[in-house]
């Protein structure tokens, strides 16, 4: 119904609809009668307009737990079966994760090199796992994987007693969207201002307050209860992509290209079809009788009643020989490329020579310019979605298994990295960054963070290098201070005493 729908209008719609129906034909006819018409053309109703769907619900009215389930079974059967979909979830986990976003910890705004130490011989280690399986960096592109396909990831804390021999006492189970329980909605109990959001508790100011989580997965062939129990906030990070405000789950990234993607996939097959009739070249000879009897036999049973390539069919009757007209096939890689660029641009806008592999008529120049919106889509993600919800509970964890092992963290805070993006053409990109630092415009450290490096790290290294080179009285083009940038020598070497 219209917001001009009143009580009776609402009444007649749900005792007879089909009245109702008439009521607003009719009220929208002598609106336009009359000239009533919206200012904005996407507002107006009428045959090129009938198609739109108006309803006006919140994100998680949107994406209810049905629309959610149907979604997530979808997407995974693409990603199994459709190449195309395989690769475009692979192309994003690999450039959001890389080969892992890295960390150093600091104290007071300097590398605390025994710190990080301590915290990398757990996280850099299957020691951080629950399953035992992957260090952090495989966690991180598990979670990738999942966030692309199935909308969000939950990764949960748990606490391990220190006689299990762990380098921090505590470890991170990765687990599907699944598990949180949809079904719990509404008020969270009697007396409570608390309420729930498909499976997440709210206080009354709108703070997450816990989960409700299944012990197991609910379509798992594992034993196990389908009752979840509740589990506290801090105990559990829901990594997902927040497209609108209030969003409390998300949605595959799959969800804007499903349709058309389900239907190029139809396409391919028809076009397969069509091949294979097409190579079913075949020859009919009429008049040879023994022949006839001979392939189609005594009985109905036996006709002809399908073609093989190469085949010669004798008929009895005629005495003329006739060639089949196999269908032709056109038009399938304009097709392809329209439907796969779209695929593309729906998919988190990745380009299209990285999901397909078809590098044909990509020059540099078009390559560049698309790389570099993709890479601003990347780090997007990274800096707003992946560190802040996944990286960060790992920090929180970290700190917190530290402060009971009786660390003090005065001053301590964690910076991550996120790995390096690929150059290009580094025989020009190179003496760019060169310039960009020579004249200001970017500090080495900067320069140094955008190659997916730890700036203090990468300076202790040099300076270790260097005090090497000056004790073995060595001279490199690479070394600044000895060489100039046209490689004459800027001063001689002293052994180091």
């Amino acid at each position: 119904m219209t917001p001009r729908a009143n009580l009776l209008d609402r009444m007649i719609s749900s005792a007879a609809p089909h009245w109702a129906l008439k009521r607003e034909k009719a009220r929208f006819t002598l609106d336009r009668l009359r000239g009533v018409r919206a200012e904005y053309d996407g507002a107006t109703k009428g045959r090129r307009a009938s198609g739109w769907r108006r309803k006006v619900k919140d994100a998680n009215g949107e994406l209810s737990p049905r629309v959610m389930a149907a979604l997530r079974g979808i997407a995974d059967d693409m990603v199994r079966n459709n190449p195309h979909a395989a690769r475009g979830v692979s192309a994003i986990a690999e450039h959001m994760v890389g080969d892992g976003i890295t960390f150093q910890l600091y104290r007071n705004g300097q590398h605390d090199v025994e710190l990080t130490a301590r915290v990398r011989a757990h996280l850099d280690g299957t020691a951080c796992d629950a399953a035992g399986r992957h260090d952090l960096y495989g966690l991180q592109l598990q979670a990738a994987r999942t966030i692309v396909t199935r909308g969000a990831a939950v990764m949960r804390r748990r606490w391990r007693r220190v006689s299990d021999g762990l380098p921090l006492p505590f470890q991170l189970q990765l687990l599907e969207p699944d598990y949180i329980d949809m079904g719990k909605v509404g008020a969270a109990g009697k007396g409570r201002p608390d309420y729930l959001i498909n499976g997440i508790e709210f206080d009354q100011l709108g703070r997450r307050r816990g989960y409700w989580l299944y012990s197991s997965h609910p379509g798992s062939v594992r034993p196990g209860a389908l009752a979840s129990k509740f589990v506290p906030a801090e105990d559990v990070a829901h990594i997902f992509r927040a497209d609108r405000p209030e969003q409390e789950h998300g949605a595959t990234w799959f969800a804007p290209v499903i349709v058309r993607m389900k239907d190029f996939a139809d396409y391919e097959d028809a076009q397969v079809m069509r091949q294979k009739i097409a190579a079913c070249f075949a020859v009919f000879k009429f008049g040879d009788p023994e022949g006839v009897d001979a392939i189609a036999g005594d009985s109905e049973e036996d006709a002809l009643e399908s073609i093989e390539p190469g085949m010669i069919y004798d008929i009895p009757e005629g005495g003329k020989v006739e060639f089949a007209s196999p269908p032709s096939v056109d038009g399938y890689g304009d097709y392809s490329s329209v439907s796969l660029h779209a695929v593309s641009a729906g998919l988190g806008g990745i380009p299209y020579e990285i999901m397909t592999g078809d590098l044909k008529g990509v020059s540099f120049i078009s390559g560049r310019l698309g790389r570099l919106s993709w890479n601003r889509a990347v780090a997007t993600w990274q800096w707003l979605m992946f560190i802040p919800q996944f990286c960060g509970a790992v920090q929180r964890w970290t700190f917190d298994a530290l402060e009971l092992m009786g660390e003090d963290l005065t001053g301590v805070t964690m910076r991550w990295t996120p790995p390096r993006v690929a150059l290009l053409d580094p025989a020009t990109e190179i003496p760019a960054i060169r310039d960009a630092v020579r004249s200001g415009q970017m500090t080495p450290s900067e320069a140094i963070r955008e190659r997916g490096l730890d700036p203090d790290t990468f300076f202790e290294e040099w300076a270790e290098d260097a005090a090497r080179f000056d004790r073995l009285r060595l001279i490199f083009d690479s070394d600044p201070r000895r060489v100039t940038a046209v490689g004459n020598p800027t001063a001689p070497v002293k052994r180091a005493e």
